[in-house]
């Protein structure tokens, strides 16, 4: 659950410090107050997409803390991150004046990605739009799929069309009508490389070699003086000053056998720096500035830079690169054995995924009848009596291979008695839809694993009666996980276990967004207000107070049985 979330200088809230609890928190305040200033403010910090304008006025960054308890997934996934830092998580973000942001959990610097897959673990947001895009037939197949026990039979299938989409892609590249036109292409290509020995260790020589010959000035200068340093006539050489040291000691090492050790030493150093110096003076007999060599070294090493360019890889990856090509004109020459090959492995790919795809088929079956009863309940619940909801599920044998299978998926629903199901775009009305919506999040939402539910002004459409058992249906959500409302239904408020009020005010040309936790009484006047308007009247107080009373009943009730 969410235990603690503060915002500092993020859009209108200069400092806010708020505690939150188990249950379901309700969220109020006037139109226009900033109610989804903290839905907003909970979203950045994990991971949704940030920029300037989030960055109150005047300010150089905006931040967002918040502290959860994780469940078992999160703290496994955290874990194998090196994240973990105990049952509970601070989760970080900070947003720059420029639009820049960082992240962090558990004080270690994460990107926004990791953020946003922690959120997957935490919370799920259902937003006051989301009505719009259940018209949408990929969202109506990802809801089912959501709640759907077969999330690895969707990943198999997903794994087995993308082998099958490889496999025709190799396929298609390695015939048809332009194959003699590809194979001359490609011989014309590996000519212009074979007239150089590609290989790694020939073109590391190549580039050791041209190193050599384009500093040969500084090697013969710096190994020149490097030899009469070690070794010369005059007494401040090296080979003099170990042999004379050796010398001292040696005259005196009788008196003192510890010396023993030291001239051992220095003999091996004097073997050693002899060695050198013999080895020195090879290299420089051999070392000859040649500035013939270095230009045809020049001239060779432009040639492969040239062709490295033209043929679009880095000079290190010629020889991957003329690999590649003989590996691909070996193909195209021995085109039927390879075609027989590919033909035979699509083939197979083609059946596994017939079969994934049927087992996907079945699943989604099975959970779509199961969905449609539930979501018929629901809808019965929320002032639809006589409609019902039916996801159909139906294979296309003929289609192609796809990532997310073979099945047409689609919402139909009609919401009067004697009347045939529909797709949703040509029967719902506007408040239809958002009660067919609402339904749709609450079903789904019980089945989800996340410990963390907002709904954000999900309720717009609803009222009367219908309304009452929209927050009966949310504060039943709030005895399983946490669950964060914004309403602006008295009816829904007058049910959470904790209540949020949301105000704006104005100081010096600037305007403050501020949150309350209410108490009993202010709870009361709230609804009152809800229900009434501004001017609140003792009828409303008693209506508000009746509403409450009633709520807590209820919820008493639930909770002892």
């Amino acid at each position: 659950m969410l235990h603690y979330l503060q915002i500092e200088n993020f859009a209108i809230v200069e400092q806010l410090n708020l505690h939150l609890n188990n249950g379901l928190t309700i969220i109020t305040g006037e139109t226009g107050a900033g109610k989804s200033i903290l839905i907003d403010a909970l979203s950045l910090v994990l991971g949704e997409r940030a920029d300037s304008s989030v960055v109150r006025q005047g300010s150089e960054t905006a931040q967002v803390n918040a502290v959860f308890t994780l469940p078992p997934a999160a703290m496994m996934w955290l874990e194998q991150k090196d994240l973990r830092g105990g049952n509970e998580c601070l989760v970080r973000r900070v947003i720059n004046h420029n639009g820049r942001s960082r992240g962090y959990i558990n004080d270690q610097p994460v990107s926004v990605q990791t953020l946003r897959q922690l959120g997957e673990f935490l919370i799920d947001i259902h937003g006051q739009h989301a009505h719009q895009s259940l018209l949408k037939s990929d969202v109506q197949r990802q809801l089912l799929d959501d709640i759907s026990p077969a999330q690895n039979v969707l990943k198999r299938v997903t794994q087995i069309y993308q082998r099958w989409k490889s496999l025709k892609t190799d396929l298609d590249d390695l015939g048809g009508e332009d194959r003699e036109a590809k194979m001359a292409f490609l011989r014309y290509q590996m000519q212009e490389l074979e007239e150089f020995e590609l290989t790694t260790e020939a073109l590391a020589d190549l580039e050791n070699e041209y190193r050599r010959l384009a500093n040969a000035q500084k090697l013969l200068e710096n190994s020149q003086q490097a030899l009469g340093l070690l070794d010369n006539e005059e007494s401040g050489s090296t080979l003099f000053a170990l042999n004379h040291a050796n010398n001292l000691l040696e005259e005196v090492q009788q008196h003192d056998t510890q010396l023993s050790n030291i001239t051992t030493l220095l003999e091996s150093a004097i073997i050693q720096t002899q060695e050198a110096v013999r080895e020195l003076r090879h290299y420089l007999h051999h070392l000859d500035i040649d500035a013939a060599r270095l230009y045809e070294f020049q001239q060779q090493m432009s040639l492969l830079q040239d062709l490295a360019r033209k043929h679009r890889v880095r000079f290190v990856e010629l020889p991957a690169h003329f690999e590649d090509l003989s590996q691909q004109l070996n193909e195209l020459e021995n085109y039927e054995e390879n075609a027989n090959r590919l033909e035979a492995e699509l083939s197979d790919s083609l059946q596994a995924y017939r079969v994934a795809a049927e087992e996907l088929h079945q699943q989604r079956l099975k959970t779509a009848q199961q969905l449609s009863e539930k979501m018929t309940a629901e809808m019965h619940k929320l002032g639809m009596p006589g409609g019902y909801l039916v996801i159909t599920v139906n294979a296309d044998e003929e289609a192609p291979p796809a990532a997310m299978g073979s099945d047409m998926i689609e919402f139909l629903v009609t919401t009067n008695p004697g009347h045939a199901p529909k797709p949703l775009q040509k029967v719902a009305s506007g408040g239809e839809l958002s009660r067919i919506s609402l339904a749709i999040q609450v079903v789904t939402a019980q089945s989800s694993g996340v410990p963390i539910l907002v709904f954000d002004e999900v309720d717009v459409g609803i009222g009367g009666g219908v309304a009452e058992i929209v927050g009966e249906s949310l504060s039943h959500l709030g005895q399983k996980r946490q669950v964060l409302c914004i309403t602006h239904l008295p009816q829904v408020a007058s049910q959470g276990d904790h209540h949020l009020q949301v105000n704006k005010t104005f100081h010096q040309e600037n305007t403050h967004a501020h949150i309350i936790a209410l108490n009993s009484q202010q709870r009361v006047e709230e609804i009152a207000r809800m229900l009434g308007g501004v001017e609140m009247t003792s009828q409303s107080l008693a209506h508000a107070q009746e509403m409450l009373q009633r709520s807590q009943s209820k919820i008493n009730e639930w909770k002892n049985s």
